[in-house]
């Protein structure tokens, strides 16, 4: 049987996914191979933006638009590095394209061409990362912890973070509401 590949894939945590991590989040898989995965948890926004982490980064000149951006827990992993989803891609240092659409940029020349305004029209800039060792996100799937379904960049960069965990099951033509937190296998 062939390997699953998740990348550009929502994963929507279900009701009874009790991991404070990940309580009705929705992540999106930016990479997903037989070493493990990589995603971007899109709809737990922080108590901070991004004027600052342009502070911390020395940076004190910005667009006041960039500066009001909200920052988001993008996952347990590195907390403390910076990661940015966006579209278009462009050229920058340190990115992985997930898409034609979506990218995912870790270097420091992308948040200083979004301080003047310069960066990407849609992005979401993130703390940390959710990541998966070989087959662990697999085992998680089997037990039942998560929907999974092709992602809509619309959810990411149009929706409201408070809106995201329903939406997204919803594109995947679940009603959230409705499903119990118990899991089970017929």
């Amino acid at each position: 049987m062939d390997a699953v590949n998740l990348t550009d894939h929502f994963l929507i945590a279900m009701p009874g996914l009790a991991d404070p991590n990940f309580f009705h989040s929705v992540t999106y898989i930016c990479e997903h191979n037989s070493e493990g995965a990589l995603g971007i948890v899109i709809n737990r926004p922080l108590d901070l933006h991004l004027d600052e982490i342009l502070a911390q980064m020395g940076i004190s000149e910005f667009a006041p638009q960039a500066g009001a951006l909200p920052v988001f827990l993008g996952g347990p992993v590195q907390p403390e590095r910076g990661f940015v989803l966006h579209r278009p891609g462009g050229e920058w240092e340190g990115s992985l394209e997930v898409t034609p659409e979506v990218t995912l940029t870790t270097s420091r020349d992308i948040i200083e061409a979004v301080a003047q305004g310069e960066g990407p029209t849609q992005l979401l800039v993130a703390l940390g990362y959710a990541g998966w060792g070989a087959g662990q996100l697999e085992r998680e799937l089997a037990d039942n912890s998560w929907l999974s379904g092709p992602s809509d960049w619309h959810v990411i960069f149009d929706t409201p973070a408070e809106q995201r965990w329903s939406v997204a099951a919803a594109h995947l033509g679940v009603d959230v509401s409705r499903l119990s937190h118990q899991a089970g296998h017929a």
